[in-house]
């Protein structure tokens, strides 16, 4: 079986014929031929003669035409056209498309047809109101199904409303193992037998991603495992436009109109519907996945971070590998003391906690960086990665700022929930392998390396410092060469070896501008600055007059103040400018 398609002037026609082996057909113009071609003026009445055969058709040009037959450029009066091949009339090419065989058991072969999309959006509905009734209710089935299977249901009821040529509808896919499934099936009226979706439609159409229509020759057959039994004529499957590509629409009816082109031309209608419905419900679909997706990521990343990523989530972006990061750790003061105090109402409790790492988090995710793990109540946040930028250390500091500032406004507020809680904060910069473990559906962030571990204790160290926030020494360069004055200032600490460890570290603490620490003018961080630098180089009476110039709220002196009086303001015979610490921090 065959069938012939129509190119006027290059455009394809809608108009297929379809060939049957044995039959003889004419074409041409007038009324009284099989294939009727009126479009193209030279085209004879009666035209030309086709007979298809198994291996081909047959074309012989009829006595009385005029205009010539062309094949492969040559003028002919007869030809054998194989499957691919064409003949010219005038300005008209017709090409010979074999039909393949496929389920069904009789003798006779069967068409297969794969829809061309752009031929389906010629087609117009003859009952385009009864279809555009279903589909208005094609959003509240998609809404209202819960679970897979309640969609399934759905739609094929759906589907059977609004194909009414349609005998039986069957939600179909693929197996893991490649093996085309139903997963559910419906028909009109109850026969006693299950409808035998065509396992070969399936497979072609979820291989090629289209649309592929079998019509099943007539023959009875009592045999049960072909689709054919029952009286089925005719089926097509339709692929979700999916990412996922395993699901699909299967329609099937029992019977055409005696007029080929009409019953053709109705199957066209309801494959363009089936498959309007498909693309929404794939879309959908699509869109609900990528919604969990960017949901699961958006609590890690920032939103230019999810835009590089694309819609897609090109999610090989977020693959673990060694990069340079900068790491923030911001932890809750007096947490575990508090948790002892409340005991009796640790709901509450966990509000307000759950209310100030979202604090931390939106800051952290305002400037550009990623949330990592979540300890109790605290919260990692880093930068650097999926996406290197020279303003990681800077943002890192400025999310920092801005975490502190917050806190600052609620401690003001007696009504507000955060007013007792305080916050201390440690960013350091280095080396670390930072990725995603976990599955496509569900990603976890995380970072590893020496660099969390010494964030984590400038973290700790803030409590004996008496300041909100400790940075490293990359970081004191990095916010002195580039950080603006009204942005952010910073001021030196002390050089001290962290217990447990075995390099020391020249901490600095992350500061206000002016503006917004009036009490605590630039004067006052040079003072102190020099007050340490005399500290360090062992002139400890001249650092005790420094340092005593910061502000009574200014607490940073403190420390070094301590070590001093203890010391009668001089400097220990063996000192070397480092402060050992004697025990972890915490």
């Amino acid at each position: 079986m065959f069938r012939l398609l129509a190119f006027h002037n290059g455009r394809r026609l809608d108009r297929e014929f379809l060939l049957v082996d044995g039959d003889t057909y004419v074409l041409g113009r007038g009324d009284d031929v099989n294939l009727h071609a009126d479009w193209d003026e030279r085209i004879s009445r009666r035209h030309v003669e086709l007979h298809p055969e198994v291996n081909g058709v047959m074309l012989r040009k009829l006595a009385d035409t005029s205009n010539s037959v062309f094949v492969d450029g040559m003028v002919v009066s007869e030809a054998n056209l194989a499957s691919g091949d064409a003949f010219v009339i005038g300005s008209t090419r017709f090409e010979v498309q074999q039909m393949t065989q496929s389920d069904s058991p009789g003798r006779q072969p069967i068409q297969q047809l794969a829809i061309d999309r752009q031929q389906l959006q010629r087609v117009r509905y003859d009952d385009a109101a009864k279809r555009i009734e279903v589909l208005t209710s094609l959003p509240a089935v998609i809404r209202e199904s819960g679970v897979e299977r309640d969609l399934h249901i759905r739609l094929a009821s759906l589907l059977l409303a609004g194909v009414q040529n349609a005998d039986g509808v069957a939600i179909v896919g693929l197996s893991d193992t490649q093996r085309p499934r139903v997963f559910h099936q419906e028909q009109r009226f109850e026969t006693g037998m299950l409808m035998q979706p065509s396992v070969r439609l399936i497979s072609n159409a979820m291989e090629q991603q289209t649309t592929i229509l079998h019509i099943w020759d007539n023959t009875e057959t009592n045999t049960p495992e072909y689709t054919q039994v029952a009286g089925y004529g005719w089926a097509f499957c339709t692929p979700f436009p999916d990412i996922t590509g395993d699901r699909a629409l299967y329609v099937t009816g029992k019977s055409l109109p005696e007029d080929v082109g009409s019953g053709e031309r109705r199957l066209h209608a309801d494959i363009k519907f089936t498959e309007f419905i498909a693309d929404i419900v794939g879309s959908l679909q699509r869109q609900r996945r990528l919604e969990r997706q960017q949901s699961g990521l958006r609590q890690f990343f920032s939103p230019p971070i999810l835009e590089a990523l694309g819609r897609d989530l090109d999610t090989s972006m977020l693959e673990p590998r060694e990069c340079d990061v900068t790491v923030l750790f911001c932890d809750l003061r007096g947490f575990s003391h508090r948790a002892e105090e409340e005991s009796d109402n640790l709901t509450a409790l966990l509000e307000r906690v759950s209310l100030a790492l979202e604090v931390m988090t939106s800051q952290i995710l305002r400037f550009g960086g990623v949330t990592g793990d979540f300890q109790g109540d605290a919260a990692l946040g880093f930068w650097g990665w999926p996406i290197a930028s020279a303003e990681a250390p800077l943002n890192a500091c400025r999310a920092a700022l801005a975490i502190r500032e917050e806190f600052s406004k609620a401690q003001a507020d007696p009504d507000h929930p955060l007013k007792d809680f305080e916050t201390s904060i440690g960013i350091a910069h280095g080396r670390a392998v930072a990725g995603k473990i976990g599955t496509r559906e569900q990603v976890k962030v995380t970072v590893f390396g020496p660099v969390v571990n010494l964030a984590s204790r400038l973290e700790s160290m803030t409590r004996e410092l008496h300041v909100s926030v400790l940075i490293d020494e990359f970081l004191d360069k990095q916010i002195r060469e580039k950080l603006p004055k009204d942005e952010g200032r910073v001021r030196r600490l002390l050089q001290v070896l962290p217990y447990g460890m075995e390099r020391t570290l020249l901490v600095s603490e992350l500061v206000p501008p002016e503006s917004r620490s009036p009490s605590l003018t630039d004067q006052h961080l040079k003072d102190f600055e020099k007050g340490v630098a005399l500290f360090i180089s062992g002139h400890w009476s001249e650092a005790w007059k420094f340092l005593h110039r910061m502000p009574a709220e200014d607490r940073a002196q403190d420390y070094l103040s301590m070590l001093i009086t203890q010391h009668d303001r001089k400097s220990p015979a063996d000192w070397d400018g480092i402060v050992r610490m004697k025990k972890k921090s915490g």
